[in-house]
């Protein structure tokens, strides 16, 4: 058992001992996986070993990978399909689980190809997200980092093929075409015939990201993968980022932070891209800035998820200042940044603010804070100790 542990380590720790014991990952219930809380919780039980090296945390998170492809990886319990979602038989499933692609794990089914769209029911409908599977390309590339196993990077060089190819709309007008941002279980199909405003920028750093670890752990890249990568930077140029969401601006900002990270280490990216995310972060922040409520108002009335994902990105930023300062050479065609993240730094104290707020039991004992549990209390982990998701 660890012993002497600061309260930070100790608060995450009751954090994710809850977590694991509820969906259960540890203990004899049935695993409940939800895929964007998962990519998240693999990261922080890996930064919880790295701070103490006990043994344990790393063990769960490579137990959470392999139930997270186990179960989302196959077919719900309620449909008439069975086995993996990718078609494959059981040993070459298992050996290929992300090759289908990996569910959400919301509560109801998909909705069915005779079924009239319900907007309000999608919400709680499985099927696929491009922005989850993004999420779990990076949570398996640093599963790969940290062990050096290159299977975790071979699984996610396998998604992330599958994602781009089965996710992507037919060219419009000449152009790179789109991202769909929901599609069916079995990827037959989109559900929501929409674009996510930040999906091609997630595909795109998040590609770049896996180009740069398979290397690392002696996994060759796929011949074909420049040129999804270049089909996600046609997709991302020019589009417009900035959004009042505080999730959605902690994302750009952790993709900001992905690039800067690339950048010092001296793999090739789109270094404009950099500017422009930090750049079209400003203005949500300065909406958020003035609406007095946004932050600071009655719990119930708040999403901690949203808010906390926020709060990660602006430790990114101060990440990314680091960068600057220890690599001026690899930022030399950027004379632009430096003032960019001084006009970010103002806003560097909300970190703090939101933490605090959500570390307070009674600000937990809310509807909004029960309904949403778990994205909650493991992004509230993850905020606490962000270093093992936001490290490449």
């Amino acid at each position: 058992m660890v012993t002497n542990e600061p309260a930070t380590t100790v608060a995450v720790r009751q954090l994710m001992t809850a977590f694991a014991e509820r969906t259960g990952l540890v203990g004899g219930a049935p695993p409940t996986r939800y895929l964007w809380t998962d990519a998240f919780a693999v990261c922080t039980f890996l930064e919880l070993e790295r701070r103490t090296g006990a043994g344990r945390d790393r063990a769960l998170a490579l137990r959470l990978v392999d139930q997270v492809h186990r179960v989302l990886g196959r077919h719900r319990a309620d449909d008439s399909r069975t086995g993996w979602i990718s078609g494959l038989g059981e040993e070459d499933g298992a050996a290929h689980p992300t090759l289908g692609g990996l569910r959400i794990g919301k509560p109801l089914n998909e909705r069915r190809p005779d079924e009239p769209p319900d907007e309000r029911l999608e919400w709680d409908r499985d099927g696929q997200y491009f922005h989850y599977l993004t999420q779990w390309l990076h949570a398996l590339a640093r599963v790969g980092r940290v062990t050096g196993d290159p299977r975790y990077v071979r699984w996610a060089l396998e998604l992330a093929g599958t994602a781009h190819d089965r996710f992507t709309a037919g060219p419009a007008a000449g152009g790179p075409g789109r991202l769909w941002w929901k599609m069916s279980i079995d990827l037959s199909r989109p559900l929501v015939a929409a674009m996510g405003q930040q999906d091609p920028v997630d595909g795109l750093v998040t590609f770049l990201e896996l180009r740069a670890a398979a290397p690392a752990v002696g996994e060759p890249v796929p011949p074909d993968f420049a040129a999804r990568i270049a089909h996600l930077a046609a997709l991302a140029e020019g589009m417009y980022l900035a959004t009042a969401d505080p999730l959605g601006i902690g994302g750009l900002l952790i993709a900001a932070h992905r690039l800067a990270q690339l950048a010092a280490a001296g793999a090739a990216a789109p270094e404009d891209l950099l500017v422009t995310l930090l750049d079209q972060a400003g203005p949500g922040l300065a909406y958020l800035a003035a609406d007095r409520q946004a932050l600071a108002g009655p719990a119930a009335d708040r999403l901690a998820f949203r808010e906390l994902g926020l709060a990660i990105g602006l430790q990114a930023v101060q990440r990314i200042q680091a960068l600057h300062a220890q690599h001026p050479a690899a930022f030399a065609a950027l004379p632009a940044l430096g003032a960019h993240l001084a006009r970010l730094e103002r806003y560097a104290p909300w970190r703090e603010t939101i933490e605090r707020f959500w570390l307070e039991p009674a600000h937990r004992e809310v509807e909004t804070w029960k309904e949403h549990q778990d994205i909650n209390a493991v992004m509230l982990a993850t905020s606490l100790v962000p270093d093992g998701y936001l490290a490449l």
